[in-house]
């Protein structure tokens, strides 16, 4: 009797260690309900998620979690959440290729604008040459246009939450038509090669 015991002990350890390691699909269900099915955002004031550096993604669960970075859609389905399930769901969703969601043609004036601002400002340095992203770094190409301009606006202005100084000192005094611009440039760039 105390070996069958042991045994179910061993299979309840074993049972909770093996469902640890995989990710709830209500989880990415829940996710999905506002990043998109395959984690690319078809709202324009959402972002997308597919294809960011794994590590992006955990940090930015932890600061929602925490509430460092405040959002009133994101508490709720970060709160409770363990480090392994977001480690999990960053693993997932930083798999998936992102795809540039804008449907309208491309402005080649905001286009040209755009390039210009992004060289100026060096934002190759840290989100790379051809903006996918790396490490702590979020990807920017084939995000979002409408949720870069207002993220962008809010670092400028001092309103994003759970951000880094670098941000805020890199954007600040820049013109909204700028913002306007680099937005639009860096939501129709592509991700030449996966995020690190």
């Amino acid at each position: 009797m105390l070996w069958v015991l042991r045994k179910g002990r061993w299979a309840l350890v074993l049972t909770a260690l093996f469902s640890s390691l995989v990710l709830p699909q209500d989880r990415v269900q829940l996710c999905a309900a506002c990043h998109g099915p395959d984690g690319n955002s078809e709202n324009p004031q959402v972002p997308s998620i597919a294809g960011q550096p794994k590590l992006f993604i955990e940090n930015q669960l932890i600061l929602f979690r925490e509430e460092l970075r405040k959002s009133d859609q994101m508490l709720p389905v970060v709160k409770g959440l363990k480090d392994p399930e977001i480690i999990k769901l960053a693993e997932h969703f930083s798999k998936l290729p992102a795809k540039g969601m804008e449907t309208g043609p491309a402005n080649a004036v905001l286009m040209k604008a755009g390039l210009e601002k992004a060289r100026v400002l060096r934002c190759g340095i840290c989100h790379l040459a051809d903006y996918r992203g790396q490490n702590q770094i979020p990807r920017l190409a084939s995000q979002r246009e409408a949720y870069l301009d207002a993220e962008m606006r809010a670092y400028r202005d001092g309103k994003r939450t759970g951000g880094d100084t670098i941000m805020a000192a890199t954007l600040y005094g820049v013109a909204d038509a700028d913002l306007r611009a680099l937005a639009h440039y860096l939501s129709r760039s592509s991700v030449r090669s996966p995020a690190r």
